[in-house]
């Protein structure tokens, strides 16, 4: 190679490491937003919430699919009351409850908590219907 092809290929190189280094220092400022996002009371909330959700629907799922032919048994319900599942949903339900508390957002719950009974019960009202037929 010649001097200038070889002038010519380290400003390439100087170039592309340069590039390189503002796309590093691009991603940790990126980073450090996403982390500084991610641990706002708001952002920790819906984490905590989404967690809470997706645990009561697999219990619910559970509860619902146990035993020979589905639906509720004693045995699902007592494994649902365990002290295990106690432990590892209170500090949610701690949160979630003092969440709620702060917002003054007691009587909506209460009524999405009713929809949701009423909901549970039409389900299971729903699902033994067939049940009963074949007998």
């Amino acid at each position: 190679m010649s001097k200038h092809e070889d002038e010519a290929a380290l400003a390439a190189e100087k170039l592309r490491i340069i590039r390189e280094g503002e796309l590093w220092r691009i991603k940790l400022v990126h980073s450090k937003a996403l982390v500084g996002q991610a641990l706002q009371p708001d952002a920790l909330m819906h984490g905590a919430i989404d967690h809470a959700v997706g645990l009561a629907q697999a219990r619910l799922g559970g509860l619902l699919h146990s035993g020979d032919g589905g639906g509720f048994s004693l045995k699902s319900l007592t494994s649902l009351a365990s002290l295990g599942t106690l432990k590892t949903v209170m500090p949610y339900a701690l949160t979630v409850g003092s969440f709620i508390a702060r917002r003054k957002l007691i009587k909506p719950v209460l009524i999405l908590a009713t929809a949701a009974g009423v909901g549970v019960a039409w389900l299971m009202r729903r699902k033994t219907s067939p049940q009963q037929e074949q007998l």
